[in-house]
């Protein structure tokens, strides 16, 4: 894949406007980012992809002027393997949308839940959003539409997206690499992948399997979390959570890992900063 993005380090970026925007525009957001001498945003298409031509172009204009970094998040009504057709077709088209709007904006990658195992073994599953993903591509690429797609490791037993799925998805599309939430991965695993030696795995893994653009062109995202027997239950601040972010940061470091690291505490901005000062800190 083209990648019109090159990365000196890690940048650390708010999981929507930060708080402080209130109910402020994107030019605000932008504007208190970088004050906050954070690196960009994520944009939250939660409920679905709404953003003006207009708004796009701004956006796309500030981040230049500025050197801020965009990504974006697909809408949660997403599931490649639903059991109605309709509904994978609406799901394909929301990462279509998604993927168009964000790279108008600027964004080097956006990122999305793939699916539910709704049941089903998991190679049935992964055949199914590995086709759905290649009519994806088919439409980004009749639209030239250049930006990674990633879908995302994921929070929940049910959900589709472990560790190793995601990554065996992303050998099969050169434009497919994994956003690495290790919150979920956390979560998913009862409390593991919450060690400087499990960190550690993570990157050899990725760089193993994927090679350097994998290490290089990362898109990953981070907070506190609680969770139980059935994963994710929702989201923390990171010091009141068991999440070890220092030593994750640190093997972020060690491994020269380039790209976003999107903050997705309930108190975005500040989180998002405790992240970069301690990384510029090692």
């Amino acid at each position: 894949m083209r990648n019109k993005f090159e990365f000196k380090g890690l940048n650390f970026l708010t999981a929507g406007m930060p708080l402080r925007t209130g109910k402020g525009s994107y030019p605000e957001a932008l504007s208190i980012i970088e004050e906050m001498n954070l690196d960009g945003m994520e944009l939250e298409f939660v409920h679905g992809v709404r953003m003006t031509p207009e708004t796009r172009e701004k956006i796309r204009t500030i981040c230049q002027e500025k050197n801020l970094l965009l990504t974006a998040h697909a809408p949660f009504y997403i599931n490649l393997n639903s059991k109605e057709q309709d509904k994978v077709e609406a799901s394909a088209a929301r990462i279509i949308e998604t993927a168009a709007v964000a790279g108008e904006a600027g964004a080097f990658s956006i990122t999305f839940h793939a699916a539910y195992y709704m049941g089903k073994d998991k190679e049935t599953v992964f055949n199914q959003v590995k086709q759905q993903i290649e009519t994806i591509n088919k439409t980004l690429e009749k639209e030239n539409i250049n930006l990674w797609i990633r879908p995302e490791t994921t929070g929940k037993p049910t959900q589709w997206g472990d560790l190793d799925e995601i990554i065996n998805l992303s050998k099969e599309f050169e434009n497919v690499l994994p956003c690495i939430d290790f919150s979920h991965l956390h979560a998913r695993s009862g409390g593991e992948y919450n060690t400087y030696d499990e960190f550690s795995k993570i990157f050899e893994k990725l760089g193993k399997e994927l090679g350097d653009k994998a290490i290089n062109n990362f898109h990953g995202h981070l907070a506190g979390i609680d969770y139980g027997a059935k994963g994710e239950k929702k989201h923390l601040n990171l010091e009141e959570s068991d999440m070890n972010y220092k030593d994750l940061i640190k093997v972020m470091k060690k491994f020269n890992v380039k790209g976003a690291l999107v903050c997705e505490s309930p108190n975005i901005e500040d989180d998002a900063d405790l992240l970069k000062k301690f990384y510029n800190t090692l």
